[in-house]
């Protein structure tokens, strides 16, 4: 058998017997394309899943959606987010709609209960149905359909006998195509699959992904063309950073940890235990570049909770946050206390990885 491209990353103990082991990757690359740090292989190919989704919404922002229709931060933001379908959020993608005559019956994203416990727990009490503006993916959709519904010419691209989420539709190829570049990749290298959400989704090698990300944030220094595509990187930006609720919800690892770090980072997680951070230049000190990171955690991190625990001793090992940051963020790792149903605390869980670092 081949050679797994993951290796032990975090473990978890029930008193001093470690009881599970996670396996994982990582890939750190700067906006020049230079692989700066590593963990186990960093062409370990794998799917983004929700981790791709700032880059699905380059095209709309690219060809004008942004002036088009009028968006604010917070809209533009829900459109690259994975939201945990509060009032607040299901407000924004509804304002997203008004404004591009969409309507909520369009969106083939289908129905999930909310992330959001509070919110989920109203929804029963009040008998209220699930509907598609309550899944994660929705703002996505909204912003699909309304670059399907811009009108004719680059923003259309309408193609009216088949359905916008189509890996056939023009908006998907362009998507494909744009995501493909970001990724310097040949498209036909991008393998595709169909998400969650029943739209197209990517997967790519781990550094190729990392290098996506710190294009995105600094498409000048990564030489993003053209230069609406370049601006659109920083309209993206821009907008997940000055709106951290709309990316992810209260409690969220990706909202909480763009709060803390105040501009310095974007950040995206995915499915199955993915995960994507966009570092601005500056973010490892002066003069530092922009730098991507991705990582994988093999076994799909079920309970969500090594993703982030590894995701934060990365930053730590590449000196990106501060001890008081870090202590901001102890809720979600690097290590924490394994608890039982009484609330004893029975073992410990932490990363057991060190970052290769280039020379």
């Amino acid at each position: 058998m081949p050679a797994s491209p993951y290796l032990p990353i975090f473990e978890l103990t029930r008193g001093k017997t470690v009881e599970s082991i996670h396996d994982g990757a990582i890939a750190v690359v700067d906006v020049h394309g230079k692989l700066i740090a590593w963990y186990g292989d960093p062409e370990a190919v794998t799917f983004l899943r929700s981790t791709a989704k700032p880059f699905q919404a380059l095209p709309f922002f690219e060809h004008g959606g942004q002036e088009f229709y009028h968006l604010s931060r917070p809209e533009s933001a829900i459109i690259c987010a994975s939201h945990s379908g509060t009032d607040q959020h299901v407000s924004v993608v509804r304002s997203v709609q008004s404004k591009a005559n969409v309507v909520e019956s369009e969106l083939l994203c289908g129905v999930h209960t909310p992330y959001d416990e509070p919110t989920a727990e109203a929804l029963r009490e009040r008998k209220e149905p699930l509907t598609p503006n309550r899944h994660n993916c929705s703002g996505k959709h909204t912003g699909m359909l309304a670059f399907v519904k811009a009108g004719t010419g680059r923003l259309g691209q309408a193609a009216a006998d088949i359905s916008y989420i189509d890996p056939r539709h023009p908006i998907q190829l362009e998507i494909l195509q744009t995501f493909a570049e970001m990724c310097d990749l040949p498209v036909e290298r991008v393998s595709t699959g169909i998400d969650g959400c029943s739209a197209p989704n990517f997967a790519v090698p781990l550094k190729n992904a990392a290098l996506a990300y710190a294009r995105l944030c600094d498409p000048v220094a990564g030489k993003v063309a053209p230069k609406e595509r370049a601006a659109a990187c920083r309209t993206i930006v821009t907008a997940m950073t000055g709106s951290p609720g709309m990316v992810g919800g209260p409690g969220r690892f990706d909202t909480r940890l763009m709060e803390v770090i105040k501009g310095r980072m974007v950040v995206k997680g995915g499915a199955e235990g993915y995960q994507g951070l966009g570092l601005l230049p500056g973010a490892l000190g002066p003069d530092s570049p922009a730098v991507g990171i991705v990582l994988k955690i093999a076994d799909g991190d079920a309970r969500e909770r090594v993703r982030s625990a590894v995701t934060l001793e990365a930053l730590r090992q590449l000196g990106a946050l501060s001890s008081a940051e870090l202590e901001s963020l102890s809720d979600f790792g690097p290590r924490f206390s394994v608890y039982n149903w009484r609330k004893l605390v029975v073992g410990e869980a932490y990363p057991t990885f060190i970052l290769q670092m280039a020379n």
